[in-house]
Parts: structure tokens; C-alpha cells; sequence
């Protein structure tokens, strides 16, 4: 058994320790957010927080996260960060087919509460390990920097 909390829930798992914790949230707990892209830790798509840092969940065991606390898209939803994260990749453009989306998402919150302010070569750093074929890393680079420039005393 492996217990953590889970977007603000604690939460208990039976699968195995080595199952990986993308397994564990898709199938397990229904949570759709994380999704299986390379399956390799190398394309982002599966990014979860864990004690705020980001984390590929496609290679993370799910023994990692014992007692440990794990936000998802979906818990981070939830949030005043989120909404204006979301508006200002809107606004900028730099959401088109949106399968990276949550994983840019997850990467900008853990880059802006390390560091409210980032420089552009702080955002692209990084968002370096999350890959986009569709928008070209301008226009989410963009939405990034909006998102700090609003988000004054948010993070």
C-alpha cells in the first residue's frame, strides 16, 4: 500500500510499488490530465507536481510518492494560478491541438513559484522537457511571460 495525498485528498493505492504512477493516476484514480506521450520521461506530457516539483509520472514509481503530496492538472485546476495561466495561453495563442497543454501548464507553475519573474531563457529552460509539434514554443514562451507579468503577488 502506498499513501500520499492527491490534489489536496490523501489517498491509498494497492497497485505494486513499481507501478508507474502514471498508471496509477489514469487508470486507478481517472484522472486524465497526465497523459502517456513517449513513455520516457523525455516528452512532458505526463508532468506532475510532486512537493511542487515537476516530475515526468511516466517514470516515476509509484513507491516515490509515499506520503509525499501530488497535484495534477486537475487539482491545479482548481486554482487562481490556473485561470490566469489558462487565460493567458489563450491569449497568446499558444494552445492548438493541446496535448502538451497540461504538461506546459504543470512546467509554468513550478518555473513561476520558484521564480515569480523569469527571464525568457529561464521560461524556455524550463519548459525545455515538455515538446510541442503544433504552436512552435513562441507563442507558450509568450504566455508564460503574460502570466508572470499579471500574476504579481500570485506566486
Amino acid at each position: 500500500m502506498v499513501e500520499f495525498t492527491l490534489n489536496g485528498r490523501n489517498v491509498t493505492s494497492r497497485q505494486l510499488p513499481h507501478t508507474r504512477l502514471l498508471d496509477v493516476l489514469r487508470e486507478e484514480f481517472d484522472l486524465k490530465g497526465p497523459k502517456e506521450g513517449c513513455g520516457e520521461g523525455e516528452c512532458g506530457a505526463c508532468s506532475v507536481l510532486v512537493e511542487g516539483m515537476l516530475l515526468n509520472s511516466c517514470i516515476t514509481p509509484l513507491a516515490n510518492v509515499q506520503g509525499k503530496n501530488v497535484v495534477t492538472l486537475e487539482g491545479f485546476r482548481e486554482t487562481e494560478k490556473y485561470r490566469l495561466l489558462e487565460q493567458c495561453f489563450s491569449e497568446a495563442g499558444a494552445v492548438q491541438c493541446g496535448f502538451c497543454t497540461p504538461g506546459m501548464i504543470m512546467a509554468a507553475e513550478a518555473l513561476l513559484s520558484h521564480n515569480p519573474k523569469p527571464q525568457e531563457a529561464e521560461i524556455r529552460e524550463a519548459l525545455s522537457g515538455n515538446l510541442c509539434r503544433c504552436t512552435g514554443y513562441n507563442m507558450i514562451v509568450n504566455a508564460v511571460r503574460m502570466a508572470a507579468e499579471r500574476g504579481a503577488g500570485l506566486w
